[in-house]
């Protein structure tokens, strides 16, 4: 057995000791070279790719990873469709009042919202299902509630959060644990009054209470959905 082989076999094990990757059931391909893994395939949701990518980067020897990982749409929905969601999202989202919003549309770029002054800008582009998010924003809670609100299109099976932050912002658990809050605010189907949130290296713990199981999961991919992200930790119980 050559190195490669040996190596996608410690990748595939770890893999399947993750319970919510459920590779048995969501067949991966993964490719082996010069220290990159490369990782394909669809997966059940955010959590299931957020996790195949923790495991696999913490493996011995794995430098960088390719990921081509997408995640099952909720909805089937045409790229046309997906791209006028996102783009209909930002143009509701008041924190974009004054950024400007284009999409590409059959390769062609449109200008949807041009303010003066301009605060930041944000281009939007998708492709088989696959949200890419271009441009300049002034921080990293607009990057990252950009990213949240592509995600929560039913048709989106991926995003790809390009934006650019000016002036550069470090970024801390404190940032994280904010822009959860924000989200949580923001979703119709959380009541974000009801959870507690603490940030640890990029690991998002939830607490409270909350009426239904539902309630509990949406929180808990709401977070998982936050650009940084690396692991949810959800502790939230559910009293009727």
């Amino acid at each position: 057995m050559d190195d490669a082989e040996t190596m996608l076999q410690t990748v595939r094990k770890a893999l399947l000791s993750e319970p919510r990757a459920a590779i048995a059931s969501h067949p991966l391909t993964l490719r082996w070279a010069a220290g990159d893994l490369t990782i394909e395939g669809e997966v059940a949701d955010i959590a299931a790719k957020k996790l195949v990518l923790e495991r696999a980067a913490a493996i011995p020897g794995v430098a960088g990873i390719v990921d081509r990982l997408h995640v099952a749409a909720a909805e089937r929905m045409g790229d046309d469709a997906i791209r006028d969601h996102v783009r209909d999202a930002l143009l509701q989202e008041s924190a974009f009042a004054r950024y400007g919003i284009e999409v590409i549309d059959k390769g062609e770029l449109q200008a949807i919202q041009v303010p003066a002054p301009m605060e930041g800008k944000i281009t939007v582009a998708v492709a088989e299902g696959v949200v890419t998010l271009d441009g300049d924003v002034p921080g990293l809670a607009q990057k990252r509630l950009a990213g949240v609100l592509a995600w929560w299109v039913p048709g989106t099976r991926d995003v790809v959060n390009g934006l650019g932050v000016t002036p550069p912002e470090e970024d801390t658990d404190e940032e994280i644990s904010d822009a959860v809050r924000v989200v949580l605010e923001k979703d119709p189907f959380v009541n974000a009054d009801q959870i507690k949130i603490s940030t640890r290296q990029s690991v998002v713990t939830l607490r409270g209470l909350v009426p239904k199981l539902s309630e509990r999961a949406q929180a808990e991919f709401d977070a998982w959905y936050v650009f940084g992200v690396d692991k949810v930790v959800n502790a939230i119980e559910v009293r009727p």
